[in-house]
């Protein structure tokens, strides 16, 4: 039997006591993240405050076209998030851009035919949000490591093309390794699942009142959609981004740094 959970501004504000502690260790310990867990705070609250209210407004408006719009700024916002993280791969926001939308449109496309979820905002928005975040840090740490290993292999590449290689021949260990660094992560934490940590929305789910068995079912679903979403996105991001370090002619750009 479900229970719904209320909780007070006067808890939430007692919770950053556990803050406060993570202030003290890094400057305790010097680790410099006092200004960066402050920032990190304060945007949190002002973030997620209106996010719920947007939330809100479109669960109240219950229309599916608010939620296409909201999952479109997500989008966008992830690209451009993930374009500033990897800095040394040229042009990586339209990468970056098609590896999202495509992700999010096949991945939760999917999930809605085959009735898993209806095509509603009270479950398209939070598990949009799942899959696009997740889709967007994959794709950034692969193309970050695209950008380095690029970087720091340009003479081996270069001879590689020298003998005869295409583009793609000489850049597809690399490729092949940014896409493991992109995907290892979600791999992992899918293999540890139950064992070492439970996952948001199974503990969400629980502390709801739901049944177990139904929380655990609706887990796997979620973890089965973003290993999905982040296969495709990463798959697409460095497929797509790689070619933009080389010419058209087949031949390493002189500068292959700061994307645009």
């Amino acid at each position: 039997m479900s229970t719904s959970i209320h909780v007070e501004l006067w808890q939430v504000a007692a919770s950053l006591v556990l803050v406060a502690i993570a202030i003290a260790i890094s400057r305790w310990r010097q680790a410099d993240l006092e200004r960066d867990i402050a920032v990190a705070t304060v945007r949190s609250i002002v973030q997620l405050t209106l996010v719920g209210y947007a939330i809100k407004l479109i669960f109240e408006a219950d229309t599916i076209w608010l939620v296409l719009v909201l999952l479109a700024v997500m989008v966008l916002f992830g690209a451009l998030t993930a374009r500033s993280r990897a800095k040394n791969v040229p042009d990586a926001f339209w990468p970056l851009l098609i590896a999202l939308a495509v992700a999010a449109a096949s991945t939760l496309g999917l999930v809605v035919a085959l009735g898993v979820f209806d095509p509603t905002p009270r479950y398209m928005v939070p598990v949009g949000g799942m899959v696009i975040g997740n889709a967007m840090t994959a794709s950034a740490v692969a193309l970050n490591r695209l950008g380095d290993e690029i970087a720091d292999s340009r003479p081996r590449i270069e001879a590689t093309l020298a003998l005869g290689a295409t583009a793609r021949e000489a850049a597809l260990p690399i490729v092949r390794r940014a896409l493991r660094s992109g995907m290892i992560a979600l791999v992992d934490s899918t293999k540890t699942t139950g064992l070492i940590f439970f996952p948001g929305t199974m503990v969400g789910m629980l502390l709801a009142g739901a049944d177990p068995t139904d929380a655990v079912r609706l887990q796997l679903i979620l973890l089965y959609t973003l290993l999905g979403s982040v296969a495709i996105a990463g798959l697409l991001a460095t497929t797509l981004a790689y070619r933009n370090f080389f010419t058209p002619a087949q031949q390493l750009r002189e500068r292959v740094g700061a994307g645009t």
